[in-house]
């Protein structure tokens, strides 16, 4: 009578632990597989190409992307046109000059007149002193113009004309002479007195000068032109 009763209760014990049991896998498998049950997959971005084109009634119309402005190449950014050659420069003749006393083009043929006269040269032929106090001494000259030389000679000589001309030469003036005051065909510097001793040793002789004159109207620089 007892063993039958705890036979009975062993029974239903058992039962309510398979119960449980059952339970509990049942709970395990729907959490295992829940997480798959969440875990969708995403959708694949869609692309514009295959992409549906809007609906013209939607209002909302798709422009066309806009093309890059063409970049011109290097060769049609080069200018085509070549600029003008500058003309060629013609050098400017320059003006005969008197290599060694000879003339240039504008020589005479006979007695210059006043205005053919050079007008910075003239022929010395005589020395005047005067009171020491001025300070001065007068050249006695003639004013000419260079005449034309021949085919033989190196140049044409000084023609004077006209009457003679006296000018005051400052005793302190820069005088230079070459042959024959000097033993020189260059220009050598001389003193106011070394000329005048050489003048009235030789009257007459005239020598070709070219003058410059200062403030005071009289000749400061005195310089003999070599004639061959």
């Amino acid at each position: 009578m007892h063993l039958t009763r705890f036979r009975s209760a062993g029974v239903a014990f058992a039962a309510v632990a398979l119960a449980a049991s059952l339970t509990a896998c049942q709970n395990d498998d729907g959490a295992a597989a829940q997480p798959g049950t969440r875990a969708t997959a995403s959708a694949p971005a869609q692309d514009p190409a295959t992409a549906a084109p809007a609906d013209p009634s939607s209002g909302a119309s798709a422009k066309p992307a806009a093309k890059p402005a063409a970049t011109p190449s290097k060769e049609t950014a080069r200018p085509t046109a070549k600029p003008a050659a500058k003309p060629a420069v013609t050098p400017t003749a320059k003006p005969a000059t008197k290599p060694g006393g000879a003339p240039g083009a504008g020589c005479v043929t006979t007695a210059p007149t006043p205005d053919e006269y050079d007008p910075d040269e003239f022929a010395l032929y005589r020395i005047e002193e005067l009171p020491g106090s001025t300070g001065k001494v007068n050249l006695v000259l003639q004013h000419g113009a260079w005449g034309c030389g021949g085919k033989d000679t190196d140049g044409g000589p000084f023609v004077v004309s006209g009457e003679e001309s006296r000018w005051a030469l400052d005793q302190a003036a820069y005088v230079t002479a070459t042959d024959p005051i000097v033993a020189s065909t260059e220009n050598t510097p001389i003193g106011v007195q070394e000329l005048i001793d050489w003048v009235n040793a030789h009257p007459d002789s005239g020598l070709v000068f070219r003058y410059q004159t200062g403030d005071d109207g009289a000749i400061h620089r005195l310089e003999q032109v070599f004639t061959p």
